[in-house]
């Protein structure tokens, strides 16, 4: 079957990302511990926030989940802290600095801390953890798992990808090549498909969520190539993408990804697709308080507004619009059923999508 994606191979894109990876492990700590001020009656609890290497500015999901917190500390006046990690390394050492400072619950933000996290949850069982974007930690008593069906948001902003476009041409810009980032891709693609068979889609990974002008290259490069609308789940890479959009003007467009990105370029960011991480930080929080809280895998999804299409629109039509409020009821009833995996996707679109 002929192939409507155009892959590209962004070789100098992972040498400098891989060369970001490489500096030191000094590990940075937020400069002002947050205690409830004018808000609930004081808690002992103690809740801290883990980021990856985005960081907790990163306009994305660590963001995100640093605002959660903040809404929770308000609200049940526990006490509330974060720690950047800068590289990888960090991970362990962060989660540790929690742990000696006796915190009740650990937050780890996104799938790449799922290592850290399982053997800090391990040797520790009397400490609670939560962890973003991962599931293989539910068998664990003491780690609560937030996931979320992103391929459902993406598959909506997708499907107005397809709508819009003027040159039958669109692109995704993931922040990593890993099964939970493809789930972006394959909703988004199925989403551009349906809406338009006749549309390409160019793919590239960044090979990081750090670095803006990466994912600024990565862009251009598809600019030039042909794209009008570039859709990105990249974290702070992302934010490179709208800026390359933002500037090429002239009917260019960027989607954005786990918050209503439309502040960052409200001339050029089309649509977000939505992620509710706040939402999930702050009822795990709550269930602390309340003493529900269990380990296991929550899931948030489209039916129970988990993940969702964002609701600026201004720049999208009517008949966009009642578009997808259409085949969003479809895909909450379950007449459509959005590919989460290769082999759900293939089953439908065959080898259209390809991996690198």
């Amino acid at each position: 079957m002929k192939k409507k994606i155009l892959s590209v191979l962004m070789c100098a894109a992972m040498a400098v990302s891989l060369m970001a990876c490489g500096g030191s492990s000094e590990k940075t700590s937020n400069s002002g511990a947050s205690t409830s001020e004018g808000g609930a009656e004081s808690s002992e609890f103690k809740i801290g926030l883990v980021t990856d290497v985005g960081g907790v500015n990163d306009q994305s999901f660590n963001q995100s989940a640093w605002k959660g917190l903040q809404d929770a500390e308000k609200d049940f006046g526990v006490t509330v802290n974060y720690l950047e990690s800068k590289t990888d390394s960090d991970y362990n050492a962060n989660i540790e600095s929690f742990i000696d400072e006796e915190y009740d619950l650990i937050i780890c933000v996104g799938y790449m801390l799922a290592d850290a996290t399982r053997t800090a949850a391990e040797a520790n069982p009397d400490v609670k953890f939560a962890i973003i974007d991962d599931a293989t930690n539910a068998d664990l008593d003491n780690v609560t798992c937030l996931t979320f069906k992103a391929e459902q948001s993406s598959y909506l902003v997708g499907y107005v990808a397809g709508l819009t476009t003027q040159k039958n041409n669109v692109g995704i810009v993931l922040g990593m090549a890993s099964e939970t980032m493809h789930g972006f891709g394959y909703g988004y693609v199925a989403g551009v498909l349906d809406a338009n068979p006749d549309c390409k889609v160019q793919q590239i990974n960044a090979n990081t969520f750090s670095d803006s002008a990466v994912g600024k290259t990565s862009a251009n490069t598809m600019i030039t190539n042909g794209a009008d609308i570039i859709f990105q789940a990249a974290g702070a890479t992302g934010i490179g993408v709208i800026e390359a959009c933002n500037e090429a003007g002239d009917g260019i467009y960027a989607i954005g990804v786990d918050q209503d990105q439309a502040y960052l370029a409200p001339d050029s960011v089309l649509t977000s697709a939505m992620k509710s991480v706040d939402v999930s930080v702050y009822d795990t929080v709550e269930n602390l308080v309340n003493g529900t809280l269990e380990g296991g895998n929550v899931v948030y999804d489209l039916a129970s507004n988990g993940v969702n299409i964002a609701p600026t629109q201004d720049l999208l039509t009517d008949d966009v619009i009642a578009a997808v409020e259409d085949v969003k009821s479809k895909i909450i009833s379950g007449e459509i059923e959005v590919p989460a995996t290769q082999a759900d996707f293939e089953a439908k679109y065959g080898d259209v999508y390809e991996l690198d």
